[in-house]
């Protein structure tokens, strides 16, 4: 996971949409000539262009989030014609996946998208792979060099915390002393002390909401179960929990169950597919996710297939990709869980 805040390492503020990137037509006439002003540039778009090989690597499938992103860079890869996708097997060790990236770069591929096991830890081959002319996506997991990539793309784990906390702070504002817990992630991982500052500067808004324990858990459904359990036993009464990752939070929901309790509202992160049917159903304390969306890698493989063949992104006025996108975290609630439901993940 990032090793650097990726929010500090950010070009500006301005969030693109998947969406955005394949708004725009491509001009078959030829450019031998600049461009005047007012004319458009070359944007990426659906019609088969230059043929392109994009090498993908990222780390073990291990988790629903993880698969989630090697699928959607697949199928997105397979939509375009001239497209030829190049993916590793993936792997949690640095060392490994170190490898598999150097592999990718012997290949010559013509663009990398890569998801670092660690980003510190791989940023020398972003660096090796950038100087040997091989533009690199750097998907979410930041390098610790904006030299090691030339696009970043990835979720806000500020926002996310954020968007959290002023959710539960919106349902319990006029409730007198409201009590919430957090069910962290990882302690030892950027991320998870990025959203518990955006959900504890969230509440910060709310002088009657006040945070009464915090339980760091490992993103698994057993740590979710165990963690939610001491919580359970430790805070007999209680408000709202926010919990940080749909797939831990499937063991949470088991623990809370189990323990015969429905006095509370629950929120979960990332927008796995089953807390999406348990939002919708509304027959249980999970009344919403938030967004952390897999849908990146996607986005990825579109930024690659640009830079590939030289083009910009549809909607856009600038003749070459961002140097970073920042994706937003939207609330998945009864009311627009319909609109998300196809970006669920298993």
């Amino acid at each position: 996971m990032p090793q650097t805040s990726r929010r500090g390492l950010l070009f500006g503020t301005a969030a693109v949409s998947a969406g955005a990137l394949l708004t725009a037509c491509t001009s078959n006439e030829p450019k031998e000539k600049a461009p005047a002003a007012n004319s458009e540039p070359a944007t990426a778009d659906d019609k088969p262009g230059k043929k392109v090989t994009i090498g993908f690597a990222g780390p073990q499938a291990d988790h629903g989030w993880l698969n989630a992103i090697n699928e959607n860079a697949k199928s997105r890869a397979a939509k375009y014609s001239e497209v030829t996708l190049e993916i590793t097997e993936g792997s949690n060790d640095t060392a490994a996946q170190i490898g598999q990236v150097q592999t990718l770069i012997n290949k010559k591929v013509d663009v990398l998208v890569i998801l670092p096991a660690d980003g510190k830890a791989l940023t020398q081959v972003g660096l090796q792979a950038m100087k040997a002319g091989i533009p690199v996506i750097n998907l979410d997991r930041i390098f610790a060099s904006p030299q090691a990539y030339r696009c970043w793309i990835g979720g806000d784990n500020y926002g996310m915390g954020l968007n959290a906390g002023n959710y539960i702070g919106e349902q319990l504002k006029d409730k007198p002393n409201a009590k919430v817990v957090e069910l962290a992630g990882l302690d030892n991982l950027e991320l998870t002390k990025q959203r518990s500052q955006g959900f504890a500067d969230a509440l910060k808004n709310y002088p009657n909401v006040k945070r009464v324990a915090r339980q760091a858990a490992d993103f698994t459904v057993e740590s979710g179960q165990a963690k939610m359990a001491q919580l359970l036993q430790a805070q007999k009464q209680f408000d709202a929990l926010w919990n940080h990752d749909d797939d831990q939070g499937v063991g949470a929901l088991r623990a809370i169950q189990q323990a015969g309790r429905d006095d509370f509202l629950m929120v979960g992160g990332a927008g796995a597919k089953a807390a999406m049917d348990a939002i919708k159903a509304d027959n249980s304390v999970l009344k919403a996710t938030v967004l952390y969306p897999p849908t990146m890698a996607a986005s990825a493989i579109d930024l690659a297939r640009a830079l590939g063949q030289g083009k910009g992104v549809g909607g856009m006025a600038e003749l070459e990709i961002p140097a970073s996108i920042t994706l937003y975290s939207a609330v998945v609630t009864k009311d627009n869980v319909d609109e998300y439901l196809p970006t669920g993940f298993s």
